[in-house]
C-alpha cells in the first residue's frame, strides 16, 4: 500500500498522467468537448510529449475563437485527433502555422476531435452550416481505412455513456490507474477482454485480396452516399490525405468527380527527419510543419 501510495505521488508530482476533456453530445447531436477547459495532455513513459490544450467556446482544441465573417478569409480544418492536436501545444497547432506560412493573410480554425469519421465531420459541417458559410475553404483531413466505416451519421451515445461511468471517473482521479492505461501496461487485459467478448470474428476462407477488394467497396459506396446526403462544395472544399495510405481506385473516383485533394505523401517521403512521433502515430511537430506547408501552398494558389 505505501509503494501504491509513493508511486501515486510521483506520478502526481511530475505530471506524468494526462488531463483528459470531458466530452458531451451537444443539443444538435454533435460530439464535442465541453466548452472553455485547459489542462495538458501527456504521451509517452517518461513525459516525452506534454503540451497544453485549450477547449475554446465552441469546443474544439484551438488557439482561436471561431467567428467567420464575410470580411476575413477563413479556412477551416476538420478531423480526428490529427486536427485536435493534442500532441502539440494549441498556440504551435497546424493552423497557427498555416497562418504563419500565409502571413497572416487567413484565420485558420480548427475542428478536431479525437475519434472523427467522415460522417462525423459531415455533420457537423452540415449541423452549423450557418458559420460554415462564411468559411472560404474547408479542408478535411480523411484517414481512408478509419473514416469511411459509416455510411450514415449516428450519435455515439455509448462512448459518452463510458466515458461518464464510474469505471473511468476512478481511472481519472487514480492517476497512476490513469499512468499505467495510458503506457500500455494494461493493454494485455484489455486485449484478453476484446478476444472474450468478440462477436465479429469470422472464419470465412476469403483471401486478403477478396477481403480488401469487399472492403474498398463498401468504403466507396459509404463515401458516396455521404457526400450524397450532406451535400459537398467543390469550390471549397479540400479532403487532406496520404496517398500511400489510399487506394488508387478511390483517388481516381475523386479525380474524375472534381474532389479536391491535397496529398501530403510526398512531402512525408522527401523528409530527412521522422514527420511522426516515436511512440505515436500522431504527428509530431516537424510533421505539422510539413503538414501546414502543403495545404499553405494549395491556397496559396487559390488566394492568388
Amino acid at each position: 500500500m505505501l509503494v501504491i501510495i509513493a508511486l501515486e505521488v510521483l506520478v502526481r508530482v511530475f505530471h506524468l498522467y494526462t488531463e483528459v476533456p470531458i466530452r458531451y453530445i451537444d443539443e444538435f447531436g454533435v460530439e464535442k468537448s465541453l466548452p472553455n477547459q485547459t489542462g495538458y495532455a501527456v504521451t509517452g513513459n517518461r513525459r516525452q510529449n506534454h503540451s497544453e490544450y485549450r477547449i475554446n467556446d465552441f469546443g474544439f482544441n484551438s488557439f482561436r475563437e471561431f467567428d467567420p465573417t464575410k470580411e476575413k478569409t477563413e479556412i477551416a480544418l476538420v478531423g480526428d485527433s490529427f486536427i485536435e492536436g493534442m500532441h502539440q501545444d494549441y498556440d504551435d497547432s497546424t493552423g497557427a502555422k498555416i497562418e504563419k506560412k500565409l502571413n497572416g493573410e487567413v484565420h485558420v480554425y480548427e475542428f478536431g476531435y479525437a475519434g472523427y469519421d467522415l460522417s462525423n465531420q459531415l455533420h457537423l459541417i452540415d449541423t452549423y452550416k450557418e458559420k460554415f458559410k462564411f468559411i472560404d475553404y474547408i479542408i478535411i483531413y480523411l484517414k481512408y481505412d478509419e473514416d469511411l466505416d459509416n455510411e450514415v451519421y449516428t450519435p455515439n451515445k455509448e462512448r459518452i455513456a463510458l466515458l461518464s461511468s464510474p469505471l473511468f471517473k476512478i481511472r481519472d482521479n487514480f492517476k497512476l490507474l490513469s499512468y499505467c492505461t495510458k503506457i500500455g501496461l494494461l493493454d494485455p487485459v484489455k486485449d484478453l477482454a476484446i478476444q472474450l467478448t468478440d462477436k465479429n470474428k469470422s472464419n470465412s476462407n476469403k483471401n486478403e485480396k477478396s477481403i480488401q477488394q469487399e472492403k474498398d467497396s463498401v468504403f466507396l459506396d459509404n463515401f458516396k452516399k455521404l457526400i450524397s446526403f450532406y451535400g459537398f462544395d467543390k469550390n471549397k472544399s479540400f479532403f487532406l490525405l496520404n496517398s500511400s495510405d489510399t487506394p488508387l481506385g478511390f483517388l481516381d473516383y475523386c479525380k474524375l468527380n472534381g474532389i479536391n485533394i491535397i496529398d501530403y505523401n510526398e512531402v512525408f517521403k522527401k523528409s530527412s527527419q521522422p514527420p511522426i512521433l516515436i511512440y505515436d502515430q500522431h504527428w509530431n511537430n516537424h510533421g505539422r510543419e510539413l503538414v501546414a506547408q502543403v495545404i499553405s501552398e494549395a491556397l496559396r494558389r487559390k488566394l492568388n
